[in-house]
């Protein structure tokens, strides 16, 4: 699986694509506890963190939600609003006071549609985000509710 900072858009972009879609990113800040999204909320927006980081949650039914993954400096935040339905796959939290840049995901795809070279990377940098967040999940639940979680319990 590939590191984070991989994923990171300065690494994961080329240069121009990155360029491009830096301009239309504005700064943002958040408190320490405010959620940015919801599961199954309409995915609009989407986020590259500059200072602080991020708790990314599940809902499991009659449990408090479970902490997926943190993520950092440079980590993109959120991934389903690039792919229909655009409903959030997961919740999203600021551990700490967060300062981030924030991007219109309807003017991003527009932009991707529009230019079908800058659409591929965009796709693969966020495709790749996403495999390894899914990685990330079924690790932390595994680990949460699995077989060895179960005995710990007894």
């Amino acid at each position: 699986m590939a590191s984070s900072a991989a994923l990171h858009m300065d690494h994961a972009l080329p240069a121009e694509h990155r360029e491009r879609l830096q301009t239309l990113g504005h700064p943002v800040s958040f408190p320490q506890g405010a959620r940015l999204f919801e599961e199954g909320g309409h995915a609009d927006r989407f986020w590259i963190i500059r200072v602080g980081t991020v708790v990314l949650d599940m809902h499991v039914p009659g449990r408090r939600p479970p902490v997926i993954e943190t993520l950092g400096v440079g980590d993109l935040i959120g991934w389903s609003w690039l792919y229909e339905p655009y409903l959030w796959q997961l919740g999203a939290e600021a551990r700490t006071p967060l300062m981030a840049h924030e991007f219109d995901a309807r003017v991003v795809r527009r932009m991707c549609l529009d230019d079908p070279g800058f659409g591929r990377a965009v796709e693969h940098w966020v495709g790749r985000v996403l495999a390894h967040r899914l990685s990330a999940a079924r690790t932390r639940l595994v680990d949460l509710y699995g077989p060895s979680a179960a005995q710990g319990a007894r």
